[in-house]
């Protein structure tokens, strides 16, 4: 089989697989993106919180 023809069926496919997925509506899009953004604030908050206190102890620690 020539590459020509290999590439025609594995796009057809490859359609017809998409044509199969059951995609999010947009609701759920932006449900899910607003969940992670919230999510990664909060985990950012935290790491940022915990690097202040370990900044402030180690400064400290070599001041004295």
């Amino acid at each position: 089989m020539p590459l020509f023809d290999t590439v025609v069926v594995f796009l057809k496919e490859v359609h017809l697989e998409i044509k199969k997925v059951n995609w999010p509506t947009r609701e759920d899009v932006w449900q899910y993106t607003v969940i992670v953004v919230v999510f990664s604030a909060a985990v950012a908050l935290y790491l940022g919180g915990i690097d202040s206190v370990f900044t402030a102890i180690l400064n400290r620690i070599i001041a004295r």
